[in-house]
């Protein structure tokens, strides 16, 4: 008895680590933000075709007693140059797929909190956290440093704290009149600022829509303020990034809502 006793008192905790590594293989959220995704009632999902699409679909669902319904937001979108790889989210880290790393110029696969919203105005038609940028705000993209993977000012945190930053966010003073973050939101990607993990990475406005990003997803002026007027912090927004086959497989255990396939062009 003493024997069975000891047995099973070694089996409980191997059972118990294995239940823990299938549920990380099948891309469980994490323990620590299950909630937050679970209780989700707002989702921005974006499919693009395969890993190395530059381009996708994005869809808008809020969560009801039945399941996701339709919100009413269904556009074209760019992504990154190079398509999408599995950031850091709040989902499990999977293998299925390239992994997200600075200067890859691939855009965030998995699940996301939506953060806040920023442009160049002084206000905008959103219920969201908003920052009116300014020139010197910055992004930093600079891995290891203190303020990796953080909008800052400059004028607060010194001028040593941004150097070597290539995001400056007022893009319309310091980059020939760039207009991509006139109006956006922050996807909260890698928000450890694991060093290279991936930072700076936006919900913008497109230059065109055969013009790809470097991380960001991106879309029209109009699809963009459609958007951040129908988010809402209460309902805890989350954005999901996936490739098709990606989507096929995690849709039920995600507990995504159907849509029909995002086409190849």
């Amino acid at each position: 008895m003493a024997f069975q006793r000891s047995f099973r008192l070694r089996l409980v905790p191997a059972l118990a680590l294995l239940a823990l590594s299938a549920a990380a293989a099948a891309g469980e959220p994490k323990t620590a933000e299950a909630d937050h995704w679970r209780s989700a009632r707002q989702l921005v999902l974006v499919i693009v075709p395969d890993w190395n699409a530059g381009h996708g679909k994005l869809r808008t669902f809020t969560r009801g007693p039945h399941g996701w319904a339709a919100a009413g937001i269904d556009a074209p979108v760019v992504i990154g140059k190079n398509g999408a790889a599995w950031g850091l989210g709040l989902n499990e880290l999977r293998s299925d797929g390239p992994v997200k790393h600075e200067g890859d110029d691939r855009s965030p696969a998995g699940v996301f909190r939506v953060g806040t919203v920023f442009g160049y105005a002084t206000r905008a038609d959103t219920a969201m956290p908003y920052r009116a940028l300014s020139a010197s705000d910055y992004c930093v993209d600079v891995s290891g440093t203190a303020q990796y993977n953080r909008i800052v000012d400059a004028t607060v945190v010194g001028e040593d704290a941004v150097k070597g930053s290539t995001e400056p966010m007022r893009r319309d003073i310091h980059v020939h009149g760039d207009q991509a973050y006139r109006l956006g939101f922050n996807i909260e990607q890698n928000p450890q600022a694991k060093p290279l993990g991936g930072s700076c990475i936006f919900g913008h406005l497109w230059k065109s829509p055969s013009t790809p990003t470097a991380g960001c997803t991106a879309m029209t002026p109009a699809v963009m303020q459609s958007l951040v007027a129908w988010l809402k912090p209460q309902q805890q927004p989350v954005f999901v990034l996936l490739p098709q086959s990606a989507y096929l497989k995690l849709r039920e255990h995600w507990q995504l809502p159907r849509v029909d396939a995002e086409p190849a062009r």
